[in-house]
C-alpha cells in the first residue's frame, strides 16, 4: 500500500508561483504519475502526468508552458512548479498513481489508482 502526501500549496497572488510536492511512502513508486486539481464547484480535471522514468510528460493545455512536472525516484517525490498563476489556477491539487503504468501517461481520473489527500492552492487577482 502506497501512501501520498501533497505539500506546498498556499495562497499567491496572480503572476506569482508555487512549488507542490508529493511525496510516496510504504514502497518504492516506479509508476506514472500524475497531477490534478479540483475547484470548488467543479469537476476533478488532468492537470500534468509524468513517466515513471521521468521521460515524458503531458500537460493540461490551460497549464502548458507555466507548469512544470518532475520526478526523483531516489527521494520518491513527484514536484510540480507552477509559474505564472491565475485566478483560475484555484483549486485543491491532488496527487495520484497509475498502478498500470503503460506507456503512455494518462489523462483520465479514472487511470489512477491511488490519491493523496490534496493541498489547496489560491491565486487572488
Amino acid at each position: 500500500q502506497v501512501q501520498l502526501v501533497e505539500s506546498g500549496g498556499g495562497l499567491v497572488q496572480a503572476g506569482g508561483s508555487l512549488s507542490l510536492s508529493c511525496v510516496a511512502s510504504g514502497r518504492a513508486v516506479n509508476e506514472n504519475m500524475g497531477w490534478f486539481r479540483q475547484a470548488l464547484g467543479k469537476e476533478r480535471e488532468f492537470v500534468a502526468a509524468i513517466h515513471w522514468s521521468g521521460g515524458n510528460a503531458d500537460y493540461a493545455d490551460s497549464v502548458k508552458g507555466r507548469f512544470t512536472i518532475s520526478r526523483d525516484n531516489a527521494k520518491n517525490t513527484v514536484h510540480l512548479q507552477m509559474n505564472s498563476l491565475k485566478p483560475e489556477d484555484t483549486a485543491i491539487y491532488y496527487c495520484a498513481l497509475d498502478r498500470r503504468s503503460a506507456y503512455g501517461v494518462s489523462r483520465l481520473v479514472a487511470g489512477y489508482d491511488d490519491w493523496g489527500q490534496g493541498t489547496q492552492v489560491t491565486v487572488s487577482p
